[in-house]
């Protein structure tokens, strides 16, 4: 029987040798070439990138056969490469798109399809629904041998990092962070990223996990959060002004400042924002997704600048910056796209972005915060993962949306968005949301307070409230 082929909020994931195997991700390729090629842009090629789970290149190699045998040129990446260098790619060589082997921050047994059309950024749910349409039920007859495609001048090797340094130089000032003398630990956590910072930072970088690793061992998974960052948060306290962590692809960041402690996902939103804002002096629309920070709308309010809220991903977030010409973009999970970039996640621009306000305010990581919070009032988020059985989701599903509470966490609720999920609105104008991860057997409950006190109250009532 063959599997049912569905993208989730970033492609398409599942585990190796169970529903991910060759045969699957070929039939993933050819339904991306005949969509490429009946919206005419098949000439274009594609270029093709893998990070460093098991078998990700020789499913790379796969793909490329595959669409090849569709006489669609493919630049397939010489080495592992970060998911944002192979979107810069597209860029860079105007293709028509790109795939990327990766499965992202997942557990190690999981690999995935990540396609990107020639806007560099998640397709549009629209193009995933036409290319889901025309993946085959079966297509082993789609192979041409590499050695062939190569000499009919169909397939070409590329080292796609080059083109990327030489972006990243328009985009941040790399020689004054190198001046500001900022001590940073990265740690790659295994996966794509590893050996870049060092590369991009020199001496001033100490790298962790940087050799690949697809078993991404000390962790359940490649994802820069907390618990998976005792190993950085322990190297910077010994002695280190900040600490960067990137995801298995490094398009998503994690920071530590220099007393190890964790700055979440939604204060990095802010500051980045803040910094284009004050330091880099540009305007334009804005980006988040509905569990992103509200502080977002305080700041555009400053400067008089739209906010456009989304439904979580980038395949919502990523199109919106097209549409609406955004200079900043991002969500909850640590990703962030700057609009003269590319409308994708990167976490090495993003990393390079708050070094630079380090090094041009004098600011530690932790005395960046300070000064956010300063000009809009505090604001305190936390998250919590549940696991449940795969037959309880209906039930699950049936108690939230049944769910009618006037006060969680000990504040009143004021309003109910099912953009995305179930967020419920507080009245002191944070938010709880419960919600099914896209892609894992999860259910995500987030909140933003100005209450330091209330987090840990308002998740516990978003578990009571899902019964898990």
């Amino acid at each position: 029987m063959n599997t049912p082929i569905k993208f989730g909020t970033d492609g398409w994931r599942a585990v190796i040798a169970d529903e991910y195997t060759y045969s699957n991700v070929r039939r993933c390729a050819v339904g991306l070439g005949l969509y490429l090629r009946q919206v005419g842009q098949a000439e274009r090629g594609v270029i093709i990138g893998y990070d460093t789970r098991f078998s990700s290149r020789r499913f790379a190699e796969v793909t490329a056969s595959a669409l090849t045998s569709l006489d669609i040129p493919v630049y397939l990446c010489d080495r592992v490469a970060p998911t944002p260098t192979v979107s810069y790619t597209i860029i860079d060589r105007q293709a028509a798109g790109g795939v990327i082997i990766t499965a992202s921050h997942n557990p190690g047994h999981y690999n995935g399809f990540k396609f990107r059309p020639d806007y560099a950024g998640s397709a549009r749910p629209e193009i995933v629904k036409i290319m889901e349409a025309l993946i085959p039920a079966e297509a082993e007859s789609y192979r041409k041998p590499l050695a062939q495609a190569r000499q009919e001048k169909l397939l070409f090797d590329i080292n796609p990092m080059p083109a990327y340094f030489t972006k990243i130089d328009t985009l941040v000032n790399v020689e004054r962070i190198k001046a500001a003398n900022i001590k940073v630990i990265a740690d790659a956590m295994h996966g794509a990223g590893g050996g870049l910072w060092p590369q991009l930072l020199g001496e001033s970088v100490t790298e962790l996990r940087g050799e690949p690793n697809p078993n991404f061992p000390g962790m359940h998974n490649p994802e820069p959060l907390i618990h998976n960052l005792a190993q950085l948060s322990a190297a910077v306290r010994a002695g280190a002004d900040i600490g960067l962590a990137a995801d298995g692809d490094a398009d998503r960041i994690g920071v530590l400042d220099e007393q190890g402690e964790f700055v979440n996902p939604l204060q990095l939103y802010a500051l980045l924002l803040l910094y284009l804002l004050e330091v880099r002096g540009e305007r334009g629309p804005i980006v988040r997704t509905i569990t992103c920070t509200a502080m977002a709308n305080k700041l555009a309010a400053k400067y008089n600048l739209p906010v456009h809220e989304t439904a979580i991903g980038f395949k919502h977030i990523g199109p919106k910056m097209v549409d609406v010409a955004a200079m900043f973009g991002g969500e909850e999970s640590g990703g962030y796209a700057f609009g003269n970039h590319i409308p994708e996640r990167d976490g090495f621009v993003s990393g390079l972005c708050l070094l630079d306000f380090m090094a041009v305010t004098g600011r530690t990581m932790r005395g960046l915060v300070d000064y956010l919070f300063e000009q809009i009032g505090p604001h305190y988020y936390d998250r919590i993962d549940l696991t449940y059985e795969a037959n309880q989701r209906a039930a699950i599903l049936a108690r939230v949306k049944a769910a009618k509470p006037d006060m969680l966490g000990g504040l009143k609720v004021v309003g109910l968005n099912t953009v995305d999920g179930y967020r419920f609105d507080l009245e002191d104008g944070g938010w709880l949301i419960a919600r099914f991860s896209g892609t894992e057997p999860l259910l995500r409950v987030y909140c933003e307070t100005m209450h330091g006190d209330k987090t840990s109250a308002l998740l516990n009532a978003g578990r009571e409230l899902a019964g898990v």
